[in-house]
């Protein structure tokens, strides 16, 4: 049986690219006879606000979607630090010190999702009395896997090769797990078997396929659809305040707009003026 999932963070408002992806994944599961599951992804340590988890709900059912929920991420912690533990055991992963700052001035080059962290803890002795987080080695960790596919509805066979990405952080200096580890634990924990999201996440799937073989978890496929745009060609987002807009979905929600029209205004493609979907659904600018 098909499942998908709706996995919203609790950091802001939902939006309408946040619609656009939970018809998305909720009409794959439903056309297919399946789950379509929604989990909050709730350990972004400050920016976590919990009063917003029944504002996603209300807005869900707002747009017509149904779903069944699953326990939230901040009552999986000791699955991640299981997780962490054996990759450290197997030593794939190692301590990192570095601050943002650190890391810029190093000019490194720029990767598929932004700066190439460029390995300067590894093998290092460091100040364990500094915040550390752990850092995947990639070139260890795909030598252990050796050659790994994954499948994309839209892309077809995709050879998993996510050392573009560089040296990834699996836990964060100020939180028990960053979205790759603790995504791909939870897919794993709730039978997921169609991973849908955006294409800004395509390569993000990389290393998620990489992790699943290191950890010997279930392997889904995944569906990476479309993006919706503002009038620049930027992805609309929470960071870019797209509430202010007219376009959250508790704001138009509570203006006594019609949820349901408006999914099935998605479904066909119809967007809000200054609103476009990308034109590449896989990952390409």
């Amino acid at each position: 049986m098909i499942v998908t999932r709706f996995a919203p963070s609790p950091n802001g408002p939902l939006h309408l690219g946040h619609a656009y992806s939970a018809v998305v994944a909720h009409d794959l599961a439903r056309e297919r006879g399946g789950r379509f599951l929604l989990r909050i992804e709730d350990i972004d340590g400050a920016r976590s606000r919990p009063e917003l988890t029944d504002d996603f709900r209300r807005d869900l059912e707002w747009l017509g979607l149904e779903w069944d929920e699953v326990p939230a991420q901040s009552t999986r912690l000791d699955s991640y630090e299981a997780a962490a533990r054996r990759l450290m055991d197997d030593g794939l992963l190692y301590r990192c010190t570095c601050t943002r700052a650190e890391i810029q001035a190093l000019e490194p080059r720029m990767g598929p999702e932004g700066l190439v962290y460029p390995g300067t803890c590894k093998g290092r002795h460091l100040d364990l009395a500094r915040p550390s987080a752990l850092r995947l080695d990639m070139d260890a960790a795909m030598a252990r896997a050796g050659e790994i596919f994954w499948e994309d509805e839209t892309a077809g066979r995709i050879a998993a090769d996510p050392r573009e990405l560089g040296d990834v952080v699996l836990v964060r200096k100020d939180a028990p797990a960053s979205y790759h580890l603790a995504a791909t634990l939870d897919d794993a924990a709730d039978g997921v078997t169609l991973v849908t999201r955006g294409a800004d996440l395509f390569f993000a799937s990389h290393i998620h396929r990489l992790l699943q073989e290191l950890l010997c978890l279930p392997v889904p496929t995944w569906h990476h659809h479309a993006l919706l745009l503002e009038e620049d060609g930027k992805k609309l987002a929470k960071s870019r305040r797209s509430g202010e807009r007219g376009l959250g979905l508790k704001e138009m929600r509570e203006a006594g707009e019609d949820g349901s029209a408006l999914a099935q205004n998605l479904r066909m493609g119809q967007m809000p003026c200054g609103i476009a979907l990308s034109r590449f659904p896989h990952g390409e600018t």
